[in-house]
């Protein structure tokens, strides 16, 4: 497995698969990996074939994170994170330093106008123009035909697809479908922040989107689906909501009324300083589908 620190030596090596005419597949990672993301790699060792190559980047993007956020607390173990990359079948990987990804005086953004600024994007101003540049920024270094994001991070996920669309990316965008602990809490990376007590409590949020799924089965309207989540999730003394939302699964555009078609609900929910995010799809048929 090769380690590129570079744009120039993670280039010469996609220059030299396409010259041999390989398939280049990318997983964009923040690092501290788990389970969660050895599934990214596993459906893009799939999507690349046997002749293709797979990249994973490990990168902590500053630009996604907010002045009072977590970004010096991140996890970071690159040695391990490496490891694992290796042992799971991945080419090549991408670790650069924030410089080389942002040169001095770097002043073009990219930004889904409307997406970055509902829900997470309220919550957190700024966090998806973040990742909206750099995910540009690595598609543009990589040039892979396709790239694999979780659908834990569903906005995120829309995001993406969004920009692509936009600006006639030619990078096919799959989701992953989201990991879970045993006791149905999402894997994350922010994950192991939690103290013993949070860890205990946050298993609320697959609890409530499990009650979730099942009312919303029973035809209840949009409304009292959010009241009936915002109420679970309240009840948990350990849980702060910061947002409670049900919206379109596909556009996410807001919704009321009976639910017609599917709908994802979409929590952000701090467990101490940890913020933690989940969602599921829900609807008549209850059918999982992504952004």
């Amino acid at each position: 497995m090769d380690i590129c620190t570079t744009k120039a030596a993670i280039r010469a090596r996609v220059r030299d698969w396409r010259a041999a005419g390989r398939r280049v597949v990318l997983v964009p990672t923040m690092g501290y990996l788990h389970a969660g993301h050895m599934a990214l790699v596993a459906r893009a060792r799939e999507d690349a074939g046997p002749e293709g190559r797979v990249i994973a980047s490990i990168f902590v993007n500053p630009t996604q994170f907010g002045p009072t956020e977590d970004l010096a607390t991140y996890p970071r173990d690159p040695a391990r994170d490496t490891g694992m990359l290796e042992a799971a079948g991945v080419d090549a990987v991408f670790i650069p330093e924030v410089s080389e990804v942002y040169a001095p005086g770097a002043q073009t953004i990219v930004e889904t106008t409307e997406l970055a600024g509902i829900l997470i994007g309220k919550l957190r101003p700024g966090h998806f123009r973040g990742v909206a540049t750099v995910v540009t920024k690595l598609f543009n270094i990589v040039q892979p035909d396709t790239a694999c994001f979780g659908e834990k991070d569903y906005q995120q996920l829309a995001v993406i697809r969004t920009m692509a669309r936009d600006l006639d990316m030619p990078v096919r965008v799959i989701g992953v479908p989201t990991v879970r602990d045993p006791d149905g809490l999402a894997m994350s990376s922010r994950n192991v922040r939690l103290t013993p007590e949070d860890r205990a409590a946050a298993p609320v949020l697959n609890a409530a989107l499990t009650e979730a799924e099942a009312l919303a089965r029973d035809g209840v309207t949009a409304s009292r689906l959010r009241s009936h989540v915002r109420a679970r999730l309240e009840a948990e003394p350990r849980a702060d909501v910061q947002s409670v939302d049900i919206r379109d699964a596909e556009t996410l555009a807001a919704l009321s009324g009976p639910l017609t078609r599917p709908a994802v609900l979409l929590l952000a929910v701090r467990f101490g300083a940890v913020l933690l995010i989940d969602n599921r799809v829900v609807g008549p048929e209850s059918k999982e589908e992504t952004p």
